[in-house]
């Protein structure tokens, strides 16, 4: 059955074409497993809430007629404004309009949020971009920009609130524009499009512009909010949608509220955060974290931007899914919010998760894959300027900037085919990774560190979970040895002047692009030795060898611009007289690389890299497979075009494909 919507009918209908509803929310009630929701252009300030979950052969399809013509919006306009002295206004709101829930009394607080500025869940909005809050009605009216916002025109829009009564009291600094002539509005409602309930599967949301949500903090082991999100299902598809302006979380994949493992460090301060982290992985389990239950979502072709913790979050949730064609941009980058959860695409246990052909720029970072980024694959994406503006301070409880962060796995997680233009590239306190036919213009960073602590005098190893090879049970705990890596046909340029010389590469913020930093890291065969002595193999006598570092593989890697290479590399190209240059440039909304590296890679190539020269992760024993566990064969490039037999390093196959648009 078909039901229409259509919030300018001249009265409320039934859902028929001819009388449709004016509320999305009316027909989300009512439809069943094969129902489709049409929804006609305008402007829905309404929380959509499922009620019943589609089946895999019957969706329920909430679509929008006309492509980002329906607009489903979180936000309420704010007028009655009265100036209070220079730039600054003020206007009153009745706090019944907020029901159970008011962002102006709900702060941004909870488990790994570091920022010691404590922000509301609510924003005030001029013309549709996020106002900036402040700590004070000073701090307002002096309207000067928070110094570590990297939009500092933006960052001048100040608002601030505080409680008289039953009365919301805000104001703000527009800064010579007149509020009741702009368009302004404040967030109101906590969600835009997401279940109250766990387990509404099978939906599909099409075509809308989703927007202005006063969503709360979502680490990882608590309740994971988002502007719009499956709630703990399986199966969603969030296509060609644009989806912005949350005050955390755009897109959540995430976690489910357990209530014995709630914000438990924030509330209880008594277990570490690690062992919350391990605790509700098991409680997982228990609670039927199973590939039959859970995840196998797919987001495709949706732009994602102006979200101040992430523009995709997922603890567990995201399993087997899809993250594909999409356009994710200016993510935490007002630097209002600040902890461990940030980035353009942040997910915790991203088993099987494929992230691929997407656009991820001017964000704190890239993709975050922590934990569990076991059978995870990073491909054909086009990352840059995921770093802090020139001579911008990182502000206090923000995290470092970097295109890719895997933390604490064991993989295999790949990373192939990619275009990686920021500073630094590749953060890998991990072991397990292949990094496989990118072009690399930043640095590896965070080598053989960011994993243990040194706590009262001992070593506090971070044990994390392996499992079943595709599936979520799991396998077992172990910390990070560090290695098992594998660098195979990438380009990797000095693009950038290393502006902080004396960090190391066990730092985040090391620009020294490079695989030198793998020269700690032994051959298979140095490491193997010790495993096979002449007699009987002394297993208690081994435990140097079952705590040192795991092995590397590097080879077939191009170097330029005084990039530095892996001690024991035996087939590269290194040419240290060549000027290389590499340029985005962007015409008619689309993005080309300028480079004249091809010219210098000459004939230069090497075999095709295959699952099986890859091997398997140590920990997990797992191939770098599909996820489905069918081997794969790295023939074809960044657009996709056949390699060949003998293949050029780097994402391009063919340099002439370079006259194609990138994004």
């Amino acid at each position: 059955m078909q039901y229409y919507v259509n919030i300018n009918a001249g009265r409320e209908g039934n859902g028929l074409k001819a009388t449709p509803f004016r509320h999305i929310n009316d027909a989300a009630k009512l439809a069943k497993p094969g129902d489709e929701i049409i929804v006609a252009p305008g402007i829905y300030r309404e929380y959509v809430n499922p009620v019943n979950a589609g089946t895999p052969e019957n969706r329920i399809v909430y679509r929008s007629e006309t492509p980002l013509g329906a607009v489903i919006t979180g936000a309420e306009l704010l007028t009655g404004w009265k100036k209070v002295s220079g730039t600054t206004w003020t206007t009153r709101v009745d706090n019944g309009i907020f029901a159970s829930y008011n962002p102006y009394t709900t702060l941004v607080c909870g488990d790994w949020y570091f920022s010691p500025k404590i922000r509301h869940t609510g924003t005030v909005y001029l013309n549709d971009r996020a106002m900036y809050e402040t700590d004070s009605l000073k701090e307002c009216k002096a309207g000067k920009p928070d110094p570590c916002a990297w939009n500092q025109e933006d960052a001048k829009y100040l608002w601030y609130t505080e409680q008289e009564g039953n009365e919301t009291v805000l104001y703000a600094n527009f800064h010579g524009k007149d509020p009741n002539a702009e368009k302004v509005e404040i967030s109101v409602r906590r969600n835009v499009f997401m279940p109250d309930k766990t387990g509404i599967g099978y939906i599909t949301v099409s075509g809308f512009n989703l927007t202005k949500a006063a969503t709360t903090w979502a680490p990882p082991a608590a309740y994971q909010d988002g502007l719009i999100g499956p709630h703990w299902s399986k199966g969603w598809i969030i296509e060609d949608c644009e989806i912005s302006n949350s005050r955390c979380c755009g897109i959540s994949l995430g976690k489910y509220l357990d209530p014995e493992n709630d914000m438990y460090f924030f509330y209880k301060k008594v277990k570490s955060p690690t062992q919350m982290e391990r605790d509700a992985v098991c409680r997982g389990q228990y609670h039927g974290w199973l590939k039959e239950n859970v995840g196998s979502h797919i987001v495709r072709r949706c732009e994602v931007h102006h979200c101040e913790q992430t523009g995709i979050v997922g603890r567990m949730g995201a399993v087997f899914s899809v993250i594909e064609d999409c356009h994710i941009h200016d993510i935490c980058t007002s630097q209002q919010l600040g902890g461990a959860e940030t980035a353009g695409i942040k997910l915790h246990a991203g088993i099987d998760v494929t992230i691929r052909r997407n656009h991820i720029h001017n964000c704190i970072m890239g993709v975050w894959l922590d934990w569990e980024a076991q059978g995870a694959r990073i491909s054909q994406n086009l990352m840059h300027d995921n770093w802090r503006p020139e001579g911008m301070d990182q502000a206090r409880g923000a995290m470092f900037s970097t295109d890719v962060f895997i933390e604490v796995g064991h993989g295999p997680t790949l990373i192939d085919n990619n275009v990686l233009m920021s500073p630094v590239s590749v953060t890998i306190p991990s072991e397990g990774i292949a990094c496989v036919h990118n072009l690399m213009l930043g640095a590896f960073s965070l080598i053989n560190s960011g994993v243990d602590s040194i706590v009262n005098g001992q070593r506090e190893p971070r044990y994390t979970p392996y499992h079943i090879r595709h599936r979520t049970e799991v396998a077992g705990f172990m910390t990070i040895l560090h290695g098992d890596d594998r660098i195979y046909n990438n380009i990797f340029v000095q693009a950038h002047p290393v502006t902080n010389p004396e960090k190391k590469p066990t730092d985040a913020d090391y620009q020294e692009v490079g695989t030198a930093c793998f020269d700690i890291f032994p051959t298979y065969e140095e490491w193997f030795k010790p495993f096979s002595p002449e007699g009987f193999p002394n297993m208690g006598g081994l435990a140097e060898a079952h705590f040192g570092h795991l092995p590397v593989w590097v080879n077939g890697n191009a170097y330029f611009n005084g990039a530095n290479i892996y001690a024991k590399e035996s087939h590269f190209l290194q040419d240290q007289k060549a000027k290389i240059k590499v340029e985005l440039t962007e015409k008619n909304g689309s993005c080309f690389l300028k480079t004249n590296v091809y010219t210098y890679l000459k004939q230069f190539a090497d075999g095709i890299i295959t699952t099986e020269i890859l091997g398997k992760a140590f920990e997990p024993e797992q191939y770098f497979e599909n996820p489905d566990g069918t081997p794969i064969i790295f023939n074809r490039d960044y657009f996709g075009a056949p390699r060949g037999t003998d293949t050029l390093p780097g994402p391009f196959a063919n340099p002439e494909d370079l006259k194609k648009p990138l994004w």
